[in-house]
């Protein structure tokens, strides 16, 4: 009988995308995964869908929240602690794997108590409350950035794992023959502040250096957003979300975009220059973080939103679209600090705890 192995992972898809990966490398060694998550995270609909057995257990975040929730924390975690060693009684995995979301507290503490190898991942090039509290108890702390743990025996820079199909080839030698592409993304809801400033900071951009546009939106706000690009005189194809990320990668030579983990990592996996605005209230400003990986190698120009408006966005991109050497070496630069073998890093790291 194939052994068991439970991922833990929940909430944004952040967290969920690369747990997915690290799922399907673990089926293709011929073990049976089983997944730990909330009631509310995206692992609701992933999940499932990619054919994977999702456990649930209640438990939320407490940053943020008010006194009476505060005094109901205890209680929670007790149940969903409960919860949490009956699962690994019934599954009795021979690894547990945190990549992040509330879910990971109780679950990486019922997999300590109950003597299961626990390893935890960290996205981020600041680690989440639940990893920090976490990374004491396990038997191996994986990172996507480096120096996001102090250092220590048990800790392996791996990188992000990241779809196989997102690595694509560089340079982009077409770049100098045609207009270039610019692919804008917020996020699954839509970044607003980007749906503004593009549009009025392309208008500012003489006419024959102008890219092509590309812009995701969010579904409530691609309408809007359309009718900027209209009033500002700018051509361009605005969409509420993106099925195919590897196509939309591929198409585009600059992308301008938040800085989450798992976006700059795909960023570096497809080889693509970009300009980061870090979301400015992300938690412990880790974006700002993330960004900063590409950022200090050449691969990519870090524009914190509060100090970028349409003139000076304007200026950043006249400069860029004249020069494609430029962005095709930046291209390159962000392919190098790519992690293609992440996942199996992070999965040869599992089990080679699980086997002693």
């Amino acid at each position: 009988m194939a052994a068991n192995v439970l991922i833990m992972a929940g909430g944004t898809g952040g967290h969920v995308f690369p747990a997915l990966a690290c799922a399907r490398e673990f089926q293709a060694r011929g073990y049976v995964v089983h997944w730990l998550g909330t009631p509310r995270g995206i692992e609701n609909e992933l999940v499932p869908a990619a054919g994977l057995p999702l456990h649930l257990i209640q438990v939320s975040g407490l940053r943020g929240k008010g006194v009476a929730s505060l005094l109901k924390a205890p209680l929670q975690l007790i149940r969903s602690l409960f919860q949490a060693r009956r699962l690994m009684r019934e599954l009795q995995p021979v690894c547990v794997l945190g990549l992040g979301g509330y879910v990971t507290g109780p679950g990486g503490l019922a997999a300590r108590l109950a003597g299961v190898p626990l390893i935890i991942h960290e996205q981020n090039a600041v680690a989440g409350t639940a990893n920090r509290s976490l990374a004491p108890l396990s038997s191996r702390v994986c990172e996507a950035f480096p120096d996001t743990f102090k250092a220590s025996g048990k800790r392996r820079t791996t990188g992000n794992p990241v779809r196989e199909e997102l690595f694509l080839e560089t340079p982009r030698d077409a770049l100098v023959q045609r207009r270039p592409r610019l692919l804008v993304l917020g996020g699954s809801l839509g970044a607003e502040p980007l749906n503004k400033l593009l549009p009025a900071a392309l208008a500012q951009v003489p006419v024959e250096l102008r890219p092509e546009v590309f812009h995701q939106a969010g579904k409530q706000h691609a309408e809007i957003t359309m009718q900027r690009y209209a009033e500002a005189g700018v051509v361009a194809e605005v969409a509420p979300f993106i099925k195919d990320m590897a196509r939309a990668y591929a198409w585009a030579d600059l992308v301008i975009c938040r800085a989450g983990a798992l976006t700059v990592c795909e960023l570096a996996a497809a080889g693509l220059p970009s300009f980061l605005v870090p979301l400015p209230h992300a938690i412990d400003d880790h974006q700002t973080r993330n960004a900063e990986y590409l950022a200090k190698e050449g691969a990519a120009v870090l524009l914190p939103q509060a100090k970028t408006d349409a003139a000076m966005l304007a200026a950043q991109l006249t400069e860029v679209m004249m020069q494609p050497e430029k962005l095709k070496a930046m291209g390159a630069t962000a392919r190098r600090l790519a992690r293609p073998d992440a996942t199996r890093s992070v999965v040869d790291i599992c089990l080679e705890v699980a086997r002693g």
